[in-house]
């Protein structure tokens, strides 16, 4: 079985979770934003950004980069994307995952929320 199946199984189950905002790195997300901007992909056909798999045999060490959404608890996220990864891995392929390693990038804060307008936020503060 080739690693890019397993990328594509735990990227979609890792799209699943609640909290999750994106998939990879600071580098990654900019190269397939620019992308999809040229029109030579999107983001369904980088479901696997973010992810790495080592296959030994019949088992599976996933590595995998992700931007959590802001107002969300990393941990949780951490532990529910965790989960559904092996589950999704194990029951769709057959194979026995032995490590998911999980690292959070970066946090998503949209553009309305609570960063920016920092002088009105702070013009009735007192210390």
């Amino acid at each position: 079985m080739a690693d890019e199946v397993v990328e594509k199984i735990a990227g979609i189950a890792t799209r699943e979770v609640p909290g999750v905002y994106d998939l990879g790195g600071d580098v990654a997300r900019f190269f397939a934003n620019v992308k999809e901007r040229i029109g030579l992909g999107d983001a369904d056909e980088d479901a696997d950004r973010g992810m790495s798999v080592r296959l030994e045999g019949r088992t599976a060490v996933i590595n995998i980069t992700l931007v959590i959404e802001y107002g969300f608890v990393v941990h949780s996220v951490t532990e529910k994307v965790r989960a559904k990864v092996i589950s999704s891995v194990e029951n769709l392929l057959g194979l026995e995952v032995t490590e998911v390693n999980i690292r959070v990038d970066d946090v998503h804060v949209e553009d309305a929320g609570p960063v920016g307008g920092d002088e009105a936020r702070a013009a009735g503060y007192q210390p």
